[in-house]
């Protein structure tokens, strides 16, 4: 489908003195061939875990909200055996923790909420799907990451000690899309330290971090990880971002409704961006997980356009082999609606294949 800007609305036709209105047919959007990208095996580190991600969705907007249910529905007990049944085999679940934590030392997160969060985990390893769980919204992290960096290392303290009993299938991730005054001048001095408290009661787990500039694909190439064995990179993929977010009402200046996907332009972006991700691999031996990825839910974005840019993105980055986990469920960019999936878009995304 094409922009309403474009839509063809007829011409007029002469014979003798006489006219009459024929529509002109719409010309498709442009696609980029579902064969294009082939799903290759998973891709093996040589540096740092390996992570079995598989079918990957984001659980968005519902604990990483000041309050649940403030974004849109909160998490349902079933939520996890309908992910599970979708095919999906891993979930990520982004938390608001500095919502729920004192602002004086030493930090003591809500009990209520920290329980809560542990339900929910419970509730997703009981259904048989892999969890990463992490920090999120940590705004004035970002704002003033000196000031605020000795309460992110208590929260994790916490978070940690709560989840050591937790299956293997439990990593952390440290922090969602570092940026504003926290860079990669500084991120280490924030980091290390937060990973220092989760080794005190977690020695072994996975834990996945991501760079600056909202960890967005350019971040590997300045991305400096901690001497550790069990760290994991990630980023986040949102482009071409005029037409992931166009309408979007939380983005100042957002791109306007009526970018289509699938030009040659965006296949040669998106050629581009695997080439970076698998210089990456080759240079540093680790394989990074993309960590979230997709395009506005807004009911002025035709379906189809979502579905080619689901298919087209999770097709391409697992022919490198690297696993992606797609925003986002219920809420903000969503799969599933009401009662139902979407229609197409689970089905759109692509995996890499078993090795």
């Amino acid at each position: 489908m094409i922009s309403s800007a474009n839509t063809a609305i007829g011409r007029l036709i002469g014979i003798g003195a006489a006219f009459c209105l024929v529509p002109i047919a719409a010309p498709a959007a442009p696609t980029i061939p579902a064969s294009l990208y082939a799903p290759a095996p998973a891709a093996h580190a040589r540096v740092g875990p390996t992570l079995p991600v598989g079918k990957c969705i984001n659980l968005s907007d519902m604990l990483e909200s000041p309050t649940e249910g403030a974004w849109g529905p909160g998490v349902a007990e079933d939520d996890f055996r309908i992910i599970r049944a979708a095919g999906f085999t891993s979930v990520r679940i982004p938390v608001g923790w500095s919502f729920h934590a004192a602002e004086a030392p030493p930090y003591t997160l809500d009990p209520p909420f920290l329980a809560r969060v542990r339900h929910v985990v419970d509730l997703a390893t009981a259904a048989g799907l892999n969890v990463m769980l992490n920090v999120h919204n940590d705004d004035e992290l970002m704002a003033d990451p000196a000031g605020q960096g000795p309460r992110f290392a208590a929260i994790w303290r916490q978070v940690a000690a709560s989840f050591a009993g937790a299956p293997k299938s439990v990593w952390f991730e440290l922090l969602n899309e570092p940026h504003d005054k926290l860079t990669d001048s500084n991120l280490r001095s924030v980091l290390d330290p937060a990973l220092k408290a989760v080794r005190e009661s977690n020695p072994t787990r996975p834990v996945v971090i991501g760079g600056q500039n909202w960890s967005g694909l350019a971040s590997l190439d300045t991305l400096s990880l901690p001497d550790d064995p069990n760290v994991v990179p990630t980023f986040h993929y949102y482009d071409p971002f005029d037409f992931t977010h166009q309408g979007a009402r939380w983005v100042e200046h957002a791109p306007p409704i009526g970018r289509v996907y699938g030009s040659a332009e965006d296949q040669a972006l998106l050629d581009r961006d695997l080439a970076t991700v698998k210089a990456y691999i080759a240079r540093t031996g680790r394989v990074p997980v993309m960590g979230e990825f997709g395009a506005q839910d807004d009911p002025r974005v035709p379906l189809d356009q979502r579905i080619a840019y689901y298919r087209a993105v999770s097709s391409a980055f697992a022919s490198t082999g690297v696993y992606g986990c797609a925003w986002g469920y219920r809420n903000g960019f969503r799969l599933r609606q009401g009662d139902h999936w979407v229609p197409g878009l689970v089905e759109a995304i692509a995996t890499p294949t078993n090795p």
